[in-house]
């Protein structure tokens, strides 16, 4: 009887790191000093050197990293900020805690991020700040975004692309602010939740240290408004600093593993992702399945763990609709959140879970077809 494949199991990742994370929570745990000590600034001057930034902020997590990038910007009530509907509502969630009223944008039909064309479409003088998600991995075209709305600041969401490249630049380069989340099951994830941001501009790093803490310009004095509790603590710091060496080689595993699914996948009616290059660090495997919710249940009942990321569009989230009313749907949105099913691909899966899961897919569609 063939073992159960689960979609991610970081319990396979812990002896692999296990001493030198060790080492680490013992460094901070010695040193009597658990915020805003060296561990946080020895980590935040390595990631903006591997991600190619003058400058990194820690903080709390991923979602306070888009909503502080936002009040950095300058962004509130009366501004609108251009994002996708199909990432999950972490950015409407920030958007709506600013006081900004978002613009759902449409998805390119192939990649499933942000489409140019349909941003230059959406565009109005009341954009203020677009935000890109790079999706699954995979990086959004920068390029082509800013140049549909140019003079528009653009801020990355990274939260699901570590160490994604494209002509050399990593994610967190490109726009006015990157924003990465390190929740656990990320390409680089820390023990609990945990978030950065990263930028070239000093003066938008001094926002952003100042929002993390209170808005303080020095200790108890407050010069900026929109501040707020929210800061990388030095273990989460520690450990990342630990983990953060083998993030290279992981998501070359990764890409190995999609090659595998590739390879044994194609001929199927199946859309696969283009995971073939630098610019997709496959932090999710997600196909397309027109007959995705039986595909689901037939890959569980074998044994196979899958997941849809994301079946419901912000637009159609009951919170945001109570919020901002009933917005129109979009096309090739609404035809992805229909469609998509994640399979597991993480670096520590071997070759024979990758083709069991291959062999499972092939089988379940092969007998809904039959």
């Amino acid at each position: 009887m063939s073992r159960e494949v689960p979609l991610i199991d970081l319990s396979r990742m812990e002896p692999i790191v296990a001493k030198t994370v060790a080492a680490a929570i013992e460094r901070v745990r010695h040193s009597g000093r658990y915020l805003l000590g060296s561990e946080l600034a020895t980590f935040e001057a390595a990631f903006a050197a591997w991600c190619g930034t003058d400058h990194c902020v820690g903080v709390a997590n991923g979602t306070d990293a888009l909503e502080l990038a936002l009040r950095a910007l300058d962004c509130g009530s009366g501004d609108v900020v251009a994002t996708v509907a199909n990432a999950g509502i972490y950015a409407t969630v920030a958007i709506l805690a600013v006081g900004a009223t978002p613009l759902y944008v449409d998805i390119d039909a192939d990649c499933m991020t942000m489409s140019a064309a349909a941003l230059e479409a959406a565009m109005s003088p009341a954009v203020k700040v677009v935000i890109a998600t790079h999706l699954y991995g995979r990086l959004a075209d920068l390029d082509a975004l800013a140049a549909a709305a140019p003079g528009v600041a653009l801020i990355e969401d990274c939260a699901q692309a570590h160490g994604a490249m494209r002509d050399h630049v990593r994610a967190g380069a490109f726009g006015a602010i990157g924003c990465f989340s390190f929740y656990p099951t990320k390409n680089l994830g820390a023990m609990g939740d945990a978030g950065a941001l990263t930028t070239d501009d000093p003066d938008l790093a001094a926002t952003l240290r100042a929002l993390r803490s209170y808005g303080w310009s020095k200790r108890f004095v407050a010069t900026r408004s929109g501040g707020r509790n929210s800061r990388l603590d030095e273990m989460q710091a520690a450990v990342l600093s630990a983990k953060l060496p083998y993030v290279e080689g992981w998501n070359a595993r990764r890409r190995e593993i999609a090659a595998i699914y590739e390879q044994t996948l194609s001929g199927l009616n199946l859309q696969l992702p283009n995971t073939g290059t630098v610019s997709h660090v496959v932090h999710l495997y997600v196909v397309r399945a027109g007959n995705r919710d039986d595909l689901a249940a037939r890959l569980r009942a074998a044994g196979i763990g899958c997941e849809v990321h994301y079946p419901v569009p912000d637009y159609r989230q009951p919170a945001v609709v109570a919020a901002l009313g009933a917005l129109a749907p979009l096309a090739e949105t609404e035809r992805a959140v229909a469609e998509v099913l994640t399979l597991p691909c993480h670096p520590w899966m071997s070759d024979d879970e990758v083709t069991q899961v291959a062999t499972a897919v092939r089988a379940s569609l092969n007998a809904n077809e039959g």
